[in-house]
């Protein structure tokens, strides 16, 4: 597969955690965290225009971005579950002081038969 535009879009779930999280941002935070989920259907896991973007360190294949400028902070962490079928899943929605990113590490990122 090259790495030009995609010809469809990517699949971006929730694990059940962020599914839980989601349910208490505020309706201004939710709305912005749909655009996110728009903006990685449509173009992939990079995402260099979003707010404090930056693929984790020592995580492969998780990226996050935070989703407001306030206080707290909140941030979105996501993963490239399947590269070839083109599956994100989110795994974390919240507050930057709450957020333990050594969890992420070690996984591995499923590239398909």
């Amino acid at each position: 597969m090259g790495h030009g535009k995609r010809e469809t879009p990517w699949r971006v779930d929730f694990s059940s955690g962020a599914e839980k999280q989601k349910q208490h941002l505020s309706g201004k935070l939710c709305d912005v965290l749909y655009a996110l989920k728009h903006d990685l259907e449509q173009k992939g896991p990079v995402q260099t225009t979003w707010r404090n973007y930056s693929q984790i360190v020592n995580a492969a294949g998780f990226h996050h971005c935070h989703i407001n400028n306030g206080r707290p902070r909140y941030v979105v962490v996501w993963k490239v579950v399947d590269l070839e079928d083109q599956i994100i899943e989110v795994r974390f929605v919240g507050p930057h002081g709450s957020v333990n990113y050594d969890r992420f590490k070690n996984e591995v990122v499923h590239h398909g038969c």
